[in-house]
């Protein structure tokens, strides 16, 4: 099975994180929680997440993916740790997945990533950085290459149904899918 990683900052959005790691889980996919320190995580509208683990611990394992859940001040906090700029840099240039949601695709940008590449975010979020390489489109779900990119926490189902379907694939996904009754 696939192992993916969801860094889990202060003030990330709480539907996009838990609905990531939920719907992956369901198929039977690893998925480590990482903090960016060893506190517990209060999320942006005060839920309390225990990541698996730190980002510290995680620096040299081996993932197929990494996944940002969204929210301010969550992708923030995502965005300013030069651990996670790496390892996301680390896995675009193996040619694995990198993946982010809401504001989480900021982080994305930062790193260089969406250099040369389709997009979506939260409205307005990818729009005000200086992108003129990135095309910004204002669907629910983009998936360019190795990178996929959802707008925000309406969007988290179809999102991690989606990273389902690349990591698994199809018959995962609708299993996974009915399972939902959606």
């Amino acid at each position: 099975m696939p192992t993916v990683l969801v860094p889990l900052a202060q003030g990330c959005e709480e539907i996009e994180a838990v609905t990531i790691i939920d719907l992956l889980r369901r198929a039977n996919i690893t998925v480590v929680t990482a903090g960016l320190d060893d506190k517990p995580v209060k999320a942006s509208r005060g839920v309390v997440l225990i990541p698996d683990t730190t980002l510290d611990r995680v620096l040299k394992q081996s993932f197929e993916m990494i996944v940002l859940p969204g929210g301010i001040p969550g992708s923030d906090h995502l965005n300013n740790d030069p651990r996670l700029h790496q390892l996301l840099k680390d896995l675009h240039r193996q040619g694995k997945y990198t993946a982010a949601i809401c504001a989480a695709p900021k982080v994305l940008a930062t790193a260089g990533i969406l250099e040369n590449k389709s997009a979506t975010g939260y409205p307005g979020v990818l729009e005000s950085l200086a992108l003129p390489h990135t095309k910004i489109l204002q669907t629910p779900i983009v998936k360019d290459d190795t990178v996929v990119t959802s707008r925000g926490p309406g969007t988290a189902m179809d999102f991690a149904l989606t990273l389902i379907e690349i990591l698994v694939g199809k018959n995962t996904r609708d299993e996974v899918e009915t399972a939902l009754v959606r």
